[in-house]
């Protein structure tokens, strides 16, 4: 007996020997279907349209499909009588999750239900593997992550998360914007793996033959932008950290990253709380508590110490006054030398946002990465590698800075409910599956009558 697999592809090889061509280039469409549905059955010029076919009903000389595209849906009916019966018996060669464009007119049928009666019809995109159905749609996580378009097919959440996102981005971008920041690209592959303690990814340049790393943090090379005269700089920037995976770190994530030249952490904070409400104000309503490092760790200067403290905090809370052993890169208080003009804003045990004034003295600075080089020959793996450029750069004079960072994925699985930070990340990284390792088929979850089951919306 042939698995849909075989019966699909029997389908195209028909459509191939009456010389349809199943994956033509060109597509003329005049709507979207939620633009189509806006115009009502009273809209009687004649309309292309296209999409994903989602159900086929036949009724002997009739068949009625659900068509969708991103915006919506939208019910087809197709007629012997109308199509022709040439065109017509190439219905019985569709199945759920082709694509296909359809002309014709719109009506409105007994039940109420607009719909476009299809003179004619053409073949976009023949699918050769069924969708998943409805009833089960993907449940196994590892599956939904290696398969995420059939995830986003079948999940009507998935697909508001990673719209969520992108509406998150655009907030951020227009805010910076309107605040006058410049968008720049910095290097990913880097000598010195800078801006941030944490162990690097290595990869090797061959032109240059050199070892080099995809970076940790864009912080370094857009200081240096400050230097070069720019005032207002900000970077979204693909970041890659050697580290654990779990429900709330991934190696590789998207980080924004802004430098603000002549102002102070205390500046950021009243920055970042106008920001954050731009993004949910519900979630965000300034102003945020405040509450000290020490405060925080009852004295140990440890950032596992805040960690285990950071979980208990829900609302969105100022944490300042870090300690100086663990922020190589930030600025001195003036009233107390052992803490940094620093700041991290957590919210439901997380932190979103880590800031600081930017350590500008270039004597400073090299005693900084010293200290870091002594922290490396004790085994530290995550301690900061000496940068002499960057002090150099530091030599011809940066103006009083302020440094600020949020994790893109981390603040989208807060506010869409993601239980895991892979949740927030279209296709995290997934490890080979072994070829003799038990491991979920895609089979298990495809409802085998694919033509009558429809996406979980």
């Amino acid at each position: 007996m042939k698995n849909e697999y075989e019966i699909r592809t029997d389908k195209l090889n028909k459509l191939i020997a009456l010389g349809v061509n199943p994956y033509p280039s060109k597509v003329n469409i005049d709507k979207s279907l939620a633009e189509v549905r806006s115009l009502g059955s009273g809209f009687k010029d004649e309309l292309s349209i296209a999409g994903r076919i989602m159900s086929i009903r036949g009724h002997g000389g009739s068949a009625f499909m659900t068509l969708k595209d991103e915006s919506g849906e939208l019910q087809i009916f197709l007629k012997k009588d109308v199509l022709g019966e040439e065109n017509y018996s190439l219905v019985s060669l569709l199945d759920r999750g082709d694509f296909i464009q359809v002309t014709g007119q719109l009506f409105e049928t007994k039940a109420g239900e607009l719909t476009l009666e299809a003179k004619n019809f053409i073949i976009l995109s023949k699918a050769l593997r069924p969708l998943p159905e409805k009833r089960l749609g993907l449940k196994e996580k590892e599956l939904r992550f290696r398969k995420r378009y059939l995830d986003l097919l079948t999940n009507k959440k998935v697909r508001e998360r990673f719209i969520k996102r992108s509406e998150i981005i655009k907030t951020v971008r227009g805010f910076l914007n309107n605040k006058g920041f410049l968008e720049v690209d910095t290097p990913v592959l880097q000598a010195i793996p800078g801006g941030a303690t944490a162990r690097p990814f290595k990869t090797y340049y061959n032109f240059y033959h050199r070892d080099v790393f995809l970076r940790i943090a864009p912080e370094l090379y857009l200081k240096r932008l400050i230097v070069g005269g720019f005032e207002k700089v900000f970077e979204f920037a693909r970041c890659f950290r050697n580290e654990c995976a779990d429900a709330t770190h991934n190696p590789e994530f998207t980080n924004l990253e802004f430098y603000w030249a002549y102002a102070d952490y205390e500046k950021l904070m009243e920055l970042t709380e106008e920001l954050l409400s731009k993004i949910d104000p519900e979630e965000f309503s300034p102003p945020f508590k405040r509450m000290t490092f020490e405060e925080i760790t009852q004295g140990k200067n440890t950032d596992d110490a805040l960690k285990e403290e950071e979980k208990k905090i829900v609302e969105p809370t100022f944490i300042i006054d870090h300690p100086k052993e663990i922020s190589p890169l930030a600025k001195g208080k003036e009233d107390d030398p052992t803490k940094v003009q620093r700041f991290q804003v957590v919210f439901r045990g997380l932190e979103i946002v880590n800031a600081y004034s930017e350590l500008n003295d270039p004597v400073e600075q090299a005693k900084r990465f010293a200290e870091q080089k002594k922290m490396i020959e004790k085994g530290d793996k995550e301690a900061h590698p000496t940068d002499t450029d960057f002090v150099e750069a530091l030599e011809y004079g940066m103006p009083p800075t302020a440094g600020w960072g949020m994790g893109i994925d981390r603040v989208t699985a807060l506010l869409t409910g993601a239980e895991t930070l892979r949740e927030a990340i279209l296709f995290p990284y997934m490890k080979p599956i072994e070829k003799n390792k038990k491991n979920n088929n895609i089979d298990d979850f495809i409802h085998r009558d694919g033509n009558t089951s429809e996406v979980d919306e």
